[in-house]
């Protein structure tokens, strides 16, 4: 039995997800990116998951400087995501002209960010179109206890399924 590959993409763009910036690092060459595909892998120690796709600029850039910084934004203010969909311009301490500092890692965390994770890479695993990145508690803060953190249902972005067209 064949599922409809439209079927699949309705019903995965129902699973709620957050929408976040990760951060990524290796030697000077920083970027960021948005993604929708994250959670907490466990708890002791702490590890959170992040799908990135294999040919993005991202994922080479956590394979290599083995880090990564999760970027919760306030759902109030989802208009940077649209922009960090393609590669990010790095000027000037900023990633988009969005200012950024490094933490414990050295992966780019961003000042408007209402929390941050900044993580280590413990695992990363290969599914196909995406990789699973695994990536241990390093630091963590909060700017802005009070916002909502966004979610894709705050936009009209969606992404999951299988690719437009069809299966691959």
């Amino acid at each position: 039995m064949s599922l409809d590959p439209e079927l699949i993409n309705r019903v995965t763009w129902k699973i709620p997800n957050a929408l976040v910036l990760v951060g990524s690092r290796s030697g000077d060459e920083r970027n960021a990116m948005t993604t929708s595909w994250v959670t907490q892998l466990s708890m002791e120690p702490v590890i959170i998951g992040i799908g990135v796709d294999n040919t993005a600029i991202t994922h080479r850039l956590i394979s290599e400087g083995g880090c990564f910084s999760v970027n919760l934004w306030d759902a109030e203010n989802t208009r940077p995501f649209v922009k960090f969909s393609k590669p990010a311009s790095d000027a000037d301490g900023a990633l988009n002209g969005r200012p950024v500092t490094a933490q414990a890692t050295g992966a780019p965390i961003f000042d408007e960010a209402i929390a941050w994770l900044d993580c280590r890479v413990r695992q990363a695993i290969d599914f196909g179109t995406h990789t699973l990145f695994a990536g241990e508690l390093a630091d963590a803060g909060i700017n802005n206890d009070d916002a909502r953190a966004a979610s894709l249902a705050d936009t009209r972005m969606k992404y999951g399924g299988v690719p437009r067209g069809g299966h691959k």
